[in-house]
């Protein structure tokens, strides 16, 4: 499963969906979601992150879903600040 960032229409929100591996688990499966969420000020600049929570993967995908129809759209803009996060 792979990392997914959403950016709200006016480009100063984003969300972004990744795997929650829980390390205290044997199980390399993965049945929960990161969702951390920050601001952009500039579109050069590494946004500042708020916070994350994680979720299951069923209240993830609704989450996604709901962002999608009000406009969010997915980016790849931000990928390269966020290689190190949860490393």
């Amino acid at each position: 499963m792979e990392k997914f960032t959403l950016i709200n229409k006016a480009r100063s929100r984003i969300k972004v969906f990744q795997p929650f591996e829980d390390s205290s688990m044997n199980s390399s499966m993965i049945n929960a979601i990161l969702i951390s969420y920050g601001c952009v000020f500039k579109r050069s600049s590494k946004p500042v992150m708020k916070g994350s929570r994680v979720e299951s993967i069923e209240e993830a995908r609704n989450e996604y879903k709901k962002l999608l129809e009000e406009g969010w759209k997915k980016t790849y803009i931000f990928n390269s600040f966020f290689k190190k996060i949860g490393k």
